[in-house]
């Protein structure tokens, strides 16, 4: 389009914004027309296709600094009252009333609009003026062509199990204009990750490329599993008899397999155990000691107990605990 064409064109009506509407008032307008007119979500609607290409135009020229002013002071230059009427003689006119602008001469103004190659001067410089170019005689044009803009992109955010956060997925996503677009999650994402899907977001304008999808990916809790940023923590449950003399048992990891830990003697609930390489990609597996007390006890299993409470009565677990309380 020839930006002279821009006279005719209301592109803040075109927003539904006021002349002075601020540059992030016309980005908000535009992203709202633009989703609802869409030719994804209008298909077959030759209205709803002419009506997002106005819009498109219309934000392109506005949303760009130099070209907004260039189009203000077109439309008020278009209509401000400049009228050509005929003056005394058949040359006055037109010619007359861009002489008194420019301080220029009739006859100079007729000579270089009717001169391709003139030097300097004339209708082509009064075009310049608009930020347009005065070579080539007969083609004008106010400021720049219009200019091939890159779609915006689109955020979303999905939720996915831990275990498909450790081996990797595939979702699908659906766009606001209705398309079904498929994610590709990798192994070992973290929760609050993002994950960039290019080429599936809003449309260009002009031929400009699509822009991208950034997709949030939520890791959901586990029942047994946590996750802290790569590494994984597990609670283990093990008997009385295991956290004083010790054991090895095995824990399952989250690619399905198990891996033999050592229970050290002596251990007590909450002591970490670190598993190297078994959380999530790059990371490492911690477990967690929780010494689990049985309910209820059968008589042999008491009598047992009693005599080790009376072999270690002299120990007091809770001697450091009264330290640290009074400290």
């Amino acid at each position: 389009m020839a930006n002279q064409d821009w006279i005719g064109k209301d592109f803040y009506s075109a927003l539904g914004v006021s002349k002075d509407a601020s540059a992030e008032d016309i980005k908000k307008a535009y992203r709202k027309l633009a989703r609802k007119y869409h030719p994804d979500k209008n298909p077959g609607d030759s209205a709803a296709e002419e009506r997002f290409k106005e819009v498109g135009e219309a934000y392109q020229v506005l949303s760009n600094e130099e070209d907004r002013k260039q189009y203000d002071a077109i439309r008020a230059f278009g209509a401000g009252g400049a009228r050509f009427t005929a003056g005394g003689g058949g040359d006055a006119g037109f010619e007359d009333m861009f002489s008194s602008m420019f301080g220029g001469s009739g006859g100079s103004f007729r000579r270089h609009a009717q001169g391709a190659n003139a030097s300097s001067g004339g209708f082509e410089d009064i075009f310049n003026m608009f930020g347009g170019s005065g070579g080539g005689g007969s083609r004008f044009s106010f400021g720049s062509s219009r200019r091939a803009s890159r779609g915006e992109d689109l955020v979303t955010s999905v939720s996915i199990p831990l275990r498909q956060a450790a081996s990797g997925t595939a979702v699908k996503i659906t766009t606001a204009s209705g398309r079904s677009v498929t994610a590709k999650i990798p192994a070992g994402v973290t929760d609050g990750q993002k994950i960039r899907v290019p080429g599936k977001g809003g449309a260009g304008v002009n031929g400009g490329p699509d822009g991208d999808i950034l997709v949030t990916v939520n890791v959901e809790k586990h029942p047994v599993y946590e996750l802290k940023g790569k590494d994984v923590y597990v609670n283990v449950p093990i008997s009385f008899s295991e956290a004083a003399l010790g054991a090895t048992v095995k824990i399952p990891t989250l690619d399905g397999k198990t891996v033999s830990v050592k229970i050290p003697e002596g251990s007590s609930t909450d002591k970490l155990l670190r598993v190297r390489g078994k959380g999530l990609k790059g990371g490492d597996m911690y477990a967690r000691l929780k010494v689990v007390v049985p309910k209820k006890l059968s008589e042999d299993a008491r009598r047992a107990v009693e005599e080790f409470a009376d072999a270690t009565s002299d120990a007091d677990p809770r001697a450091e605990f009264a330290t640290l309380a009074r400290s």
